[in-house]
């Protein structure tokens, strides 16, 4: 069965195409539509070791997907030889609200609350909502799917879900912990625990979700029971230009003192701050460790505060858990990182973390252990794949169907 699999932002559409079987998968291309809406859009369009790259006016997220359709027929980068050959479509999308507990087929009722989450995902469920009606339009025969990532967060009990607000502003405009990276915490969980040999519905995870968006998860048997994203991704550890927690007298002391609006304070705290904030250079942790290592203090403070964070997270994730039994780290950071790995690792001996500093420092862009063979919670670096859970997801709800 032959999958596309959408990713839509407000400018820019991420996709691939896998041939999926039930015990396979494999990615026959994978590309980038960026800058949407503008007279010099870019289309990079990826087959095994060829790259194809094109620039070219693209003014909404229906002629994106109509390059890439084009992309993935075309005789000489093309990966299919007729769009009836796609099986079926997944997309990602951002918020689902209290709506959907799992992906789901799209229908007209799903699109509807989809379109009422836009109130709590602004920048993300419209764009999402964009690639499906233009799918739809252009391919109105093919079954599409949608693969939330606020879903696996659905069994987080009230207690750890509700802010202690008025209760009547849930009632009114459902505010409360929503959780966000959902798809990537369940599989990064699931396959760590079929590496390891691990029951993933008995046992203790602290799954951490580090790039330039950032979450720390807490799964007790197979189910998340916390995350430290909130209503919005903006909340729990700095991020590339996310601030993460912060006194809430702060927004209205800045809004006063900086003469912010709504949409300033917003910016302000999504778009210029976390690690971008604090270093005062960049977003990226692969220039701050760099830079850091050359003495800079500013990106010292960026990746020491991130670490902290983090570590932060996972005590009192292993608190909320009654212990925990496997800590896993993943996403551009968490996999890659052997500086940040170490700094979060170091000083969990009280935990029942025995790390290996070799191992760490071998270990970049591979599912491995980075703890000692008798350390008593298991530390594992895992690779996660995103777009796979999405085409499994939705293989698996189109079969059904």
């Amino acid at each position: 069965m032959k999958i596309l699999v959408i990713n839509c932002g407000s400018s820019s559409l991420k996709y691939q195409v896998l041939e999926m079987s039930s015990d396979s998968s494999k990615v026959l291309a994978k590309g980038l539509v960026e800058r949407i809406g503008s007279q010099n859009a870019g289309h990079t369009h990826k087959v095994g070791d060829n790259k194809y790259q094109f620039e070219k006016p693209i003014i909404d997220h229906t002629e994106a997907i109509k390059n890439v359709l084009n992309a993935l027929i075309d005789p000489t980068m093309g990966v299919i030889s007729s769009l009836f050959e796609i099986d079926a479509v997944g997309h990602r999308v951002a918020h689902g609200g209290d709506y959907f507990f799992k992906s789901v087929a799209v229908d007209d009722d799903v699109v509807a609350k989809i379109e009422k989450c836009c109130a709590l995902a602004p920048l993300h469920n419209p764009a999402n909502l964009l690639g499906i009606r233009a799918m739809a339009k252009l391919m109105p025969d093919t079954s599409q799917v949608a693969v939330f990532d606020t879903s696996f967060h659905q069994t987080m009990p009230d207690y750890a879900y509700m802010y202690a607000l008025d209760y009547s502003f849930y009632e009114k405009y459902k505010i409360r912990r929503y959780g966000f990276h959902g798809t990537s915490h369940k599989f990064v969980a699931e396959k760590a625990c079929k590496l390891l040999g691990m029951d993933i519905n008995n046992s203790k995870i602290i799954t951490c979700h580090l790039g330039n968006g950032s979450s720390i998860t807490a799964i007790k048997n197979g189910k998340s029971i916390d995350t430290s994203m909130g209503f919005t991704p903006l909340e729990g550890v700095p991020m590339g230009t996310r601030c993460g927690n912060i006194d809430a007298g702060l927004v209205t002391f800045l809004m006063q003192n900086e003469g912010l609006d709504a949409d300033g304070i917003n910016s302000l705290l999504n778009k210029k701050s976390g690690l971008q904030g604090l270093s005062g250079f960049s977003s990226d942790c692969r220039d701050l460790v760099e830079s850091m290592e050359q003495g800079n203090n500013r990106a010292a403070l960026a990746i020491k505060k991130l670490a902290y964070d983090v570590k932060k997270y996972i005590g009192a994730y292993a608190a909320v858990m009654n212990g925990v039994d496997l800590i896993i780290l993943t996403g551009g950071i968490g996999e890659n990182s052997t500086p940040v790995r170490e700094l979060i690792c170091s000083g969990l001996d009280y935990l029942g973390v025995d790390f290996d500093f070799d191992k760490n420092t071998q270990s970049r862009g591979i599912d491995t252990l980075i703890c000692k063979d008798g350390s008593k919670v298991k530390v594992m670096a895992v690779t996660t794949d995103e777009e796979l859970v999405i085409a499994t997801d939705t293989m698996n709800i189109v079969k059904n169907k």
